[in-house]
């Protein structure tokens, strides 16, 4: 509402609307045109007028109304599209997070396949292994430094984080190297700078290109394998009393990794022999015997009996610590592979080092590490590279050729016993540290960075 106040001698505002001021004055409630409500005061002779709304100013709310509308409207399509674009860029993330997943699961098998020896190590700096998305028989053909892989991923079920057929998106392992790609950089812990040309494992760089939808994550690592630390008693060292019999041979002097298979005698092992790292052939906390045509061969003795300092664990003979070990040993198999291959750890149950199980292996040609907890024997014609691990008991009968080292813990009272046939053990360490770099090297990461 709105007042006007005029005073009594303002004639021509009455006027203005078709009234007299004497018509005002004399009537305490008068309509007027365009007025809404006129009203004069008895004891003043003032004039009032109320203001109402008028046709006009009915229009006006209404256009104030439409404009209220037509902003609320551009409100909510506002909203409408920040949401809509804040759903795309979200879309836009989770493709490409499962994009650098893809490209990080790309790393693991390009590692894993370095692992198992699946990629060339043979010092040729200009090495290229490309893994593909693409079945054995459908792999694309490429020069002679490169070796070319199919994935080992399941059939239909394919993480896309490289090609199926040569490109800049294919799964690369090469060589770490100078420009001219003439030397490769090794990994070296114990040297400073750790990378450096002279000694260690050599560098892999792995390219890996993780796809989903329109989103590309590429990958680029280097990685080299740690060395494996062993550390040796003897060529057979053991907690108990060890028996040899029959025709058994044991040499602790330290043989070539590519020591002939069937390799026995002392003429024989000279020709496969290395100039350092000699042990004995038999080390043991108890007695020692020898019967029959056994031999026994080694630095500083041939055998060294009532020792001390067996080994607390399997970790310790392998320079790790427990946890480090049943990680890196992994679960358990109930049952003995013929012929064990790899990493193989073998127990009944869930509690470790109980020595409750048993197991048999019959024959053929395993490498890597055996860990057993509990009795093994070990029959028929055997051929192992590498380390065996026993926490119980083990027997050795018939034809087998160890080229590594065997170490048992043994049970109170019952004897390791190597006899009958030709059983022979001769000492390698670098067997040992070439089959578990293969099988279970612990890689470390060098550097990890996204193009």
């Amino acid at each position: 509402m709105q007042f006007h106040d005029h005073g009594r001698g303002d004639e021509n505002w009455a006027e203005d609307w078709g009234w007299t001021a004497r018509d005002l004055r004399t009537s305490s409630q008068t309509r007027v045109p365009g007025v809404k409500l006129t009203a004069l005061r008895a004891d003043t002779g003032r004039v009032f007028r109320v203001i109402g709304i008028g046709s006009d100013q009915r229009g006006i709310a209404l256009v104030a109304v439409l404009l209220v509308l037509a902003a609320l409207s551009l409100v909510a399509l506002a909203l409408m599209l920040t949401s809509n674009t804040e759903t795309q860029i979200a879309g836009r993330n989770v493709r490409e997070q499962q994009a650098l997943n893809a490209a990080e699961a790309g790393v693991s098998e390009a590692t894993e396949r370095i692992r198992k020896g699946d990629v060339p190590d043979d010092a040729n700096p200009r090495m290229v292994t490309q893994i593909y998305l693409a079945p054995p028989g459908s792999l694309p053909a490429l020069g002679a430094d490169t070796t070319v892989l199919a994935t080992q991923q399941p059939a239909g079920s394919w993480l896309k984080y490289s090609s199926s057929d040569r490109g800049a998106d294919a799964l690369t392992i090469q060589y770490r190297t100078d420009p001219a790609r003439s030397v490769i950089y090794r990994y070296d812990p114990t040297q400073n700078p750790p990378v450096q040309t002279s000694s260690g494992s050599p560098v892999y760089v792995i390219t890996s290109v993780g796809q989903d939808g329109d989103a590309r994550r590429r990958l680029v690592t280097e990685t080299a394998k740690l060395p494996v630390t062993f550390n040796p008693r003897a060529a057979v060292a053991a907690n108990q009393p060890i028996e040899f019999s029959g025709n058994s041979d044991v040499c602790g002097f330290n043989h070539q990794a590519a020591t002939e298979e069937g390799t026995r005698g002392r003429e024989e092992c000279r020709r496969s022999e290395l100039s350092s790292g000699h042990v004995p052939g038999a080390w043991s906390t108890e007695a020692i015997t020898s019967a029959g045509s056994s031999h026994q061969d080694g630095l500083p003795a041939a055998t060294l009996e009532h020792q001390i300092g067996f080994y607390d664990g399997p970790w310790e003979a392998l320079g790790m610590t427990p946890s480090q070990f049943w990680t890196w040993v992994g679960p358990p198999l109930s049952a003995a592979p013929d012929p064990p291959l790899g990493i193989v750890h073998l127990d009944n149950n869930d509690t470790p080092r109980d020595r409750s199980g048993s197991f048999a292996i019959r024959g053929g040609r395993g490498e890597g590490f055996l860990y057993v907890d509990g009795d093994l024997t070990i029959n028929a014609n055997f051929r192992f590279e590498g380390l065996i691990y026993v926490e119980g008991d083990l027997r050795i009968n018939g034809n087998a050729w160890i080229l590594g080292s065997v170490i048992v813990d043994g049970r109170p009272g019952r004897p390791v016993t190597l006899a009958n046939g030709d059983c022979t053990v001769l000492y390698s360490l670098d067997a040992i540290t070439d089959k578990l770099a293969r099988y279970g090297g612990r890689f470390v990461t060098i550097s990890w960075r996204e193009d």
